[in-house]
């Protein structure tokens, strides 16, 4: 059965932020509120945990995790950021927009885009899922939340672990202060490419 915790969303305890990195950090399965739905995560390393999301999800290989950063620094680690890129992200993040840029050889071959070597980042603004990420000192992979049946995202917190208490290793309880889809924008090429219009406003990137 999932552990659940109830964590402040302005003032997350230690504590528990701790006892859910061990749990992570021994291939656990977490259900984690963002700042735009609650989505699915585990650490980079344990391929058992990725399989058991994509499997929770109903999805194939061909659906791609997304790497959650603390911030710009490390995204620039997974990913291939150029001047004008970054500025673009300095400008834009934190906040629920997913970026498609070019993965470095950091990112497993498993977890990139398999025509051309792109990875999906974001920088989520949520005082939870930071604590989390500093706490684990490293990316976390991450899925949206939707089951295969539902036609939007799992946004209540009882409602996941009465419907996910046999598959996820723990359920975080907290707030979302507004519920909605991420926007993904492709910066891989040349130009900016929107892939989806979601809560945040693309006009930044010139749509």
């Amino acid at each position: 059965m999932a552990q659940y915790f109830v964590i402040n969303a302005d003032n997350p305890q230690p504590r528990l932020i701790k006892h859910a990195v061990e749990i992570l950090r021994e291939g656990g399965v977490i259900a984690y509120p963002t700042d735009s739905s609650y989505a699915l995560g585990c650490m980079i390393g344990f391929k058992e945990a990725q399989d058991k999301i994509r499997q929770i999800r109903g999805l194939g290989d061909d659906h791609l995790f997304t790497l959650i950063c603390r911030n710009l620094s490390e995204l620039s680690v997974y990913a291939q950021v150029n001047n004008s890129q970054f500025r673009l992200l300095k400008a834009n993040t934190p906040a629920a927009i997913t970026f498609i840029l070019k993965a470095t050889r950091e990112v497993p071959r498993r977890l990139q885009h398999p025509k051309r070597s792109a990875v999906g980042i974001r920088v989520p603004n949520h005082l939870v899922v930071q604590a989390l990420l500093d706490e684990l000192a490293e990316p976390m992979l991450s899925m949206t939340l939707q089951l295969p049946a539902d036609d939007a995202p799992l946004n209540d917190a009882w409602e996941i672990r009465d419907r996910l208490e046999s598959q996820v290793d723990l359920v975080i309880d907290s707030a979302i202060s507004v519920a909605g889809l991420t926007t993904v924008v492709d910066l891989t090429a040349v130009e900016p490419a929107l892939i989806r219009q979601g809560m945040v406003d693309a006009a930044p990137f010139g749509f």
